[in-house]
């Protein structure tokens, strides 16, 4: 499990991929693409769309998925009662690793949430 700051995380991955989009413009624009049809309102919600691409991302080991898929969630309204409910299938799917990263997405979750006065 890291022990880094997953906002500054996905700036640094944002700033990493500067070059690639610049060398592949087609290629990352179709990226961009794909993502934005996938992720859209239909059948399933965003939300419930978001809650699936965290939890990919926490079974293959994705650091940075759990960044941006994790500061998704909570700009569409996911409670932390959603996301353990989520966690608990990662880690029936996922075993001992998953767990690891679970705990990644819960550090994430906690250090991501909108600050409320």
């Amino acid at each position: 499990m890291s022990s880094f700051d997953h906002s500054t995380l996905i700036k640094q991955i944002n700033e990493n991929l500067g070059p690639l989009r610049k060398a592949q413009p087609e290629a990352m624009q179709g990226f961009g693409l794909l993502a934005k049809a996938s992720m859209a309102e239909g059948a399933l919600s965003a939300k419930h769309k978001e809650l699936m691409a965290l939890a990919i991302g926490i079974t293959q080991h994705c650091s940075g998925c759990i960044g941006f898929h994790v500061k998704a969630l909570h700009k569409l309204g996911c409670t932390r009662a959603e996301l353990d409910e989520m966690l608990a299938v990662c880690v029936y799917m996922g075993g001992g690793p998953a767990l690891m990263y679970a705990a990644e997405a819960t550090a994430a979750w906690d250090a991501m949430a909108p600050q409320t006065a």
